[in-house]
């Protein structure tokens, strides 16, 4: 079992940036790829970025590149989301997943999820 929990979450201005860090415990996540998704209300949880294994492939959600980027430090057991520019339409909750069974696009396929960090962006 691997457990998730994410940090970094806080209130920003539009233009600021915030960073998301998730630490894993129980065991490590060296071979997961790794997940952020988010979900604001009345939406649908939606995929943000995802990173390899050793963080040679990163992919991002269309509305985040440029923006926003993925990492890892397998040493740490612990993953991050530095976002930049924030607008407010990145107003979510920020969830960290791993270990996609098939595919890291969907949020079904994770077998292991932190409880989420809030963000908010005010304009």
């Amino acid at each position: 079992q691997v457990q998730l929990v994410e940090s970094g979450g806080g209130l920003v201005q539009a233009g600021g940036s915030l960073r998301l860090s998730c630490a894993a415990s129980g065991r490590s996540i060296n071979s997961y790829y790794m997940g952020w998704f988010r979900q604001a209300p009345g939406e649908e949880r939606e995929f943000v970025a995802a990173v390899s294994w050793l963080a040679r492939y990163t992919y991002y959600t269309d509305s985040v590149k440029g923006r926003f980027t993925i990492s890892r430090d397998n040493a740490k057991n612990t993953v991050y989301l530095q976002m930049n520019s924030l607008k407010p339409e990145d107003t979510a909750v920020y969830y960290c997943a791993a270990d996609p069974s098939s595919g890291y696009y969907y949020a079904s396929s994770y077998n292991y999820w932190g409880r989420g960090t809030q963000v908010t962006v005010s304009s």
